[in-house]
């Protein structure tokens, strides 16, 4: 169980905001933090992994108290079990594969523990290589497989599929769903990819301007309720185009072009590139921005 009650100062476009959380995460959630640049998203992680400090608050996990500003209490970033997974890879560019995840270990008598990952993240082919040498979604399998190298009780996750091409992306979002599950770790995800956010999390704080608006599942958060269809799919808009008295909208869903018929009402307030839910109700698709 983590328990957060904190303050933090933003500095935005918008002008100075405060970053307000009080929230429990329970043991062995997967959570996406979901919002605007600049809401506040990835300063959360680094108040978990220790790397920025709140105005005020409190931070418990598992009864352990990492943060607590009335008892001048801040648990530094090595003491806290926090796996940090950057969108940059933050690998040592003069060491091997190997010797990366070596150097994560706390342990150095637990060496062995390095051939486990290496065999579990299918890169013992790598081992020997150096990062220079590898491909985007090969240095993000190590970053990752050097994170589990401490037996994190957290992993945090800022945006690390986002520069990857979609081929890849999909793959990696598998692999962090079995390791999510495999490790029984508690992993907060900051992405801005509903179809991600959907495929791996039981629960979405869905931030604006440091508040926590939203918080439950993909859903909850994303779906309008009032609607009962067949079927709905999270969906990007990449055209809307006429034909005769219809509308011919292409969305791309999980890698896919569907293409639906609208009519003008509906589409008057679309425009390329937004979200959107689309649902059936009695065989007729419904779109719904979201």
């Amino acid at each position: 169980m983590i328990e957060l009650d904190i303050i933090k100062p933003l500095y935005t476009a918008d002008g100075i905001i405060d970053l307000k959380v009080n929230k429990q995460i329970n043991r062995g959630d997967f959570l996406t933090l979901f919002g605007k640049s600049g809401s506040g998203k990835t300063t959360l992680l680094r108040i978990l992994a220790g790397l920025e400090t709140p105005k005020s608050g409190k931070i418990v996990v598992d009864k352990e108290i990492w943060f607590d500003s009335s008892k001048k209490i801040n648990l530094p970033p090595q003491k806290r079990n926090v796996g940090f997974v950057f969108q940059d890879y933050a690998l040592f560019p003069n060491m091997s594969v190997r010797r990366n995840l070596e150097f994560a270990l706390k342990n150095k008598n637990e060496i062995k523990k390095v051939d486990e990952i290496l065999e579990i993240m299918e890169i013992e082919n790598l081992s020997n290589m150096k990062p220079e040498l590898l491909s985007g979604g090969q240095k993000q399998r190590v970053a990752l497989a050097r994170t589990l190298m401490t037996n994190p009780k957290m992993l945090l996750l800022d945006e690390p599929l986002s520069a990857l091409d979609t081929t890849m992306r999909l793959k990696l979002q598998d692999e962090l769903s079995l390791i999510h599950q495999k490790f029984n770790i508690t992993s907060i995800l900051v992405s801005h990819d509903i179809s991600e956010v959907f495929k791996l999390s039981n629960r979405v704080f869905k931030i604006n301007l440091g508040e926590i608006q939203q918080d439950g599942t993909p859903n909850e958060v994303f779906s309008n309720q009032n609607i009962s269809g067949k079927f709905k799919i999270i969906g990007e808009i990449l055209s809307i185009k006429k034909s005769d008295i219809l509308y011919i909208v292409e969305v791309l869903t999980n890698n896919e072009i569907v293409k639906v018929t609208a009519v003008e009402d509906e589409i008057k307030e679309l425009k390329i590139g937004d979200k959107l839910l689309l649902s059936s109700k009695a065989f007729n698709p419904i779109l719904m921005k979201i």
